[in-house]
């Protein structure tokens, strides 16, 4: 360890004087006074309609000079805003005249809620005061209402956060007119009489894709929240106890293919559920949300994905109860700019929670079985807020039910337990010191699990940490870091199957970092991160500005995270820095342009060398808003201690991938985006070709068609692993060349009827066929020749019966092994059509229809991919649901 300590030390002085040679101009204080704007009490009713002419309004004054904050920042907005707010003491109001010289251009389009189309307005509201967390609302010209919770002083804008709020609009010949209504249950705050709130206003012109600002922010500030002007005159406004009930009923059939003899796959399967959910504010700063028997059917269904290299894969959240205000409960174990495989590590994953069994029953040749795709969630429950001290906390706590499976043996059933009753926790704090410049936050989770399935899940999963984060110089510089955690009980089985699994392979040959127990019933292990760099600042004379960050994060052997949370792999030390060199103003032909450096080192804890890598990429706003860039990275070492699955590390092809991405021009009704990548290894050892092609179609205002297609192919000349194999109580690796192709078709359809009524289509077919052939074994792993790596079979060497592949290597039968076919085509059809409606403020209807298929069709491995996918997208039979869900919240 005293070895690695040095080396992260070292590795730490060398990153701050690398970015400090590229960063030497200094950043002065670029503070801007603050405006303000001061409000009255309504002393008569206001009658929502999008038209401020009601004599309540005259309490109070007008507000404008708004600048633009781009493109041309500071510079006279093309159209002017104004504004005014009042409040009662339940309600705060804000009208809003956004003048336009030109009203027959104002551009209506229509979208979902959370969504920004054409023109609009929103209102920032800092109610806590703590210079770091802000609500935001938005009101397009269409009527269409768009709520985001800002937290890390702008750094994340969460729109998931859905609160009950309304809001109107309407155009004259001066431009168009809004009125909006938020209730006080709705915002968080303190109990002072007399209270300031941070405040801020934005006004985007879709035409001009220019947006203006109210409270002048340089876009070169390290900030959003922090800058704000202010909102006075707020007085005597107690405390609103917002409590929200929202009961459901869900009615559901199944329709697909019946199966002859399986008594559970009958073609026909239908229920009905009920459940709640439910927000209450237990202070004016502090809110429970809680869902009972949750129900996610309205859910869009996962893009499909197969990986071939072991790891797993990621799908993003998409349940509105973990979704909703998750801000709190995001924690990167890393989050750097450079970017990295480690920066999808998390230390809590909501997927986890309602995932597919774990078990799996053994079966005898004449029995059938019955497994839900996923464990139901009994219930959840959120405690969060922040208070006015500067402490924001959040709890979680959800448990999920016993999973049994449920076994048909010629009409004689038994069950087996496949997941047993789970309690997934995580609590969060943090606290503000110095205005938000310095930050410190600990966080804490578990799983705990009954008895059952002691061999396959631990009894117990901890995990936890601390971070802290300072700014200083007007928080244009920064320093961030976390140390993490984690920690397992189990039975010996459970342990020894971390130990070997994918993410950690104590059992690989050469491996002297830790060795492999199989009497433990424990695994502790610690990771973090140490970051330090430069975001803001003041630009030159030219608009220039320099940022920068670096950094190293580490993973220790038996760091292990999945139980809660997602990690890649341990047993790591990665060292990121990026430089970046932006123009923010306008020149030539460019709205902004930037120009980023990167590289990359990693070692293991042996200290071993694995990954070297630099980059350098540029991208660009033209002042055609078109958008585009493009990047290249060049690795000069690359070796992976889990390329082979518990076999010995293994060198890697040397290689260089360079892509280039555009994007069309957003406000026109027709534009196109493209990405096109490709990769080679030296030495002719691997090549890989992505492309991506999409086109948005807006044939009406409120009517967009989204289509996209993707293609990509993937080969390796030798090094892709086939199998481990045992030979004279050896371990053998198997490796082959491998072609992989992959295809996909997009569509989306979005139909906005009203703002609050619109109809969805999602559907994707895919396919993946990776092919594998010239077969061999790893003999000589780290050797820098390529060739010299492997022994590739001969023709006597191997044969193929029909099933699987038979080696003999050296003639006498008693030394033969085999090993399975690894070649497959992997099919796959999923769609969604979804009509929702809002049909009064919180309260849903869905009507959902969706279609999925997943035919065997592994036989099909030599015709096109394209013609093998739309000639077996329907093989089998598609599974359709039918859903039928109705909420209804009550409020208080």
């Amino acid at each position: 360890m005293k070895k690695i300590t040095r080396l992260l030390f070292l590795l730490f002085l060398c990153s701050i004087s690398s970015l400090n040679a590229q960063t030497k101009e200094t950043s002065k204080d670029t503070t801007i006074p603050k405006r303000q704007y001061f409000t009255k009490k309504l002393s008569s009713e206001i009658k929502l309609d999008g038209i401020p002419d009601e004599a309540a309004w005259d309490a109070v004054e007008w507000s404008g000079d708004f600048t633009q904050f781009q493109p041309n920042e500071k510079a006279p907005p093309s159209q002017q805003t104004r504004f005014k707010i009042i409040y009662d003491d339940k309600f705060i109001y804000f009208a809003a005249q956004c003048l336009d010289a030109h009203p027959d251009s104002i551009v209506r389009r229509l979208g979902r809620r959370d969504e920004f189309p054409g023109d609009w307005i929103s209102f920032n509201i800092d109610s806590y005061h703590d210079l770091r967390t802000a609500f935001s609302f938005t009101l397009s010209v269409s009527g269409v209402r768009n709520d985001e919770f800002i937290s890390g002083n702008g750094d994340n804008f969460d729109d998931s956060w859905n609160p009950i709020w309304f809001g109107k609009t309407q155009t004259d010949a001066k431009g168009w007119t809004a009125e909006m209504k938020i209730p006080f249950s709705q915002l968080r705050f303190g109990n002072e009489p007399d209270k300031v709130w941070g405040f801020q206003v934005m006004r985007k012109l879709f035409r001009k894709e220019e947006r203006s600002i109210w409270q002048v922010i340089p876009r070169s500030y390290a900030g959003w929240v922090s800058g704000f002007g202010e909102i006075h005159g707020l007085k005597d406004i107690k405390s609103q106890k917002q409590i929200e009930i929202a009961p459901y009923v869900v009615a559901q059939t199944q329709r697909y293919k019946k199966t002859e003899g399986n008594p559970f796959a009958t073609g026909t399967d239908s229920k009905i559920n009920v459940g709640v959910d439910g927000k209450v504010a237990i202070t004016s700063d502090m809110i429970l949300d809680f869902t009972i028997n949750p129900d996610f059917g309205q859910v869009e269904a996962d893009p499909s994905q197969v990986r071939i290299d072991g790891f797993q894969s990621f799908f993003s959240e998409k349940r509105p109860f973990f979704i909703e205000s998750r801000n709190l409960f995001d924690y990167q174990v890393t989050g750097s700019q450079a970017g990295g495989p480690y920066d999808s590590d998390l230390l809590f994953y909501s997927r986890r929670i309602g995932s597919s069994p774990h078990g799996s029953p053994n079966l005898a040749n004449n029995e059938f079985v019955n497994i839900p795709d996923n464990t139901a969630i009994l219930g959840a429950a959120k405690f969060s807020g922040k208070t006015k001290t500067g402490w924001s906390i959040g709890v979680l706590e959800s448990v999920t039910q016993q999973v049994n499976a449920e076994i048909d043996n010629n009409g004689i059933r038994r069950k087996e337990l496949v997941e047993p009753l789970t309690s997934y926790f995580v609590g969060r704090t943090l606290k503000d010191f110095d205005k938000g410049n310095t930050v410190l936050g600990l966080i804490f989770t578990a799983v705990n699990r009954e008895k059952g399935l002691s061999d396959v899940l631990n009894h117990s999963a901890f995990s936890g940490g601390i971070d802290f984060q300072h700014n200083w110089n007007n928080k244009a510089w920064f320093y961030r870091g976390n140390i993490i955690f984690s920690h397992l009980d189990g039975s010996p089985q459970s342990i020894y199957n971390t130990q070997t699994g994918f993410e950690h392979l104590f059992q690989r040959p050469g491996n002297t970092e830790v060795k492999l127990d199989n009497t433990l019933t424990s695994l502790t292990g610690t990771g973090g991160t140490f970051r330090f760099g430069k975001s803001g600042g003041k630009q030159n004379k030219k608009g220039g500005l320099f940022q920068g960050e670096t950094g190293f994060t580490w993973r220790s052997p038996q760091l292990e995270l999945n139980d809660i949370g997602f990690m890649q792999t341990a047993d790591e030390i990665n060292h990121f820095t990026w430089v970046s060199y932006v123009f923010q103003k306008p020149f030539s032909i460019f709205n902004n342009w930037r120009l980023n450096y990167n590289h990359w080192g990693r070692w293991d804890f042996a200290g071993k060398p694995l990954y070297q890598a630099v980059n350098i990429n540029s991208n660009a706003l033209f002042k055609n808003n078109w958008n585009g860039g493009m990047g290249a990275t060049i690795n000069t070492l690359e070796i992976s201690n889990n390329a082979l699955r518990g076999g010995a590390a293994l060198r890697r092809p040397e290689g260089m991938g360079v892509w280039i991405f555009t994007q069309g021009d957003r406000r026109k009704k027709v534009y196109l985006n493209l990405y096109a990548e490709h990769d080679y290894g030296f030495e002719n050892t691997v090549k890989a070709d992505n492309i991506n092609l999409g086109v948005t179609i807006q044939p009406l205002n409120n009517f967009n068609i989204n289509i996209g297609t993707g293609y990509s192919y993937y080969w390796r000349r030798q090094d892709q692993f086939v199998s481990n194999v045992n030979v004279n109580n050896l371990t053998r690796s198997i490796v082959s060349e491998v072609s992989q192709k992959t295809l996909n078709f997009t569509l989306r359809l979005n139909y906005n009827i009203t703002p609050e009524l619109s109809i969805q289509y999602y559907g994707q077919p895919f396919i993946t066929r990776p092919v594998y052939q010239n077969f061999g074994y790893v003999v000589d792993p780290l050797n820098t020749s390529y060739d010299k790596r492997f022994h590739t079979f001969t023709a006597n060497e191997i044969h193929f019966d029909g099933s699987n592949y038979i080696v003999n290597e050296t003639g006498d039968s008693k030394n033969s092994y085999t090993f399975s076919k690894p070649d497959f085509n992997f099919v796959q059809f999923r769609s969604n059509l979804i009509l929702r409606w809002e049909y009064r403020s919180g309260s849903e209807f869905y009507l959902v229809w969706s279609q999925s298929n997943t035919p065997d069709v592994n036989s099909d491995l030599t015709s096109p991919v394209g013609k093998s996918l739309f000639s077996n997208i329907y093989n089998d039979g598609a599974k359709n649901i039918a859903l039928v869900k109705w909420t209804y919240r009550f409020l208080k």
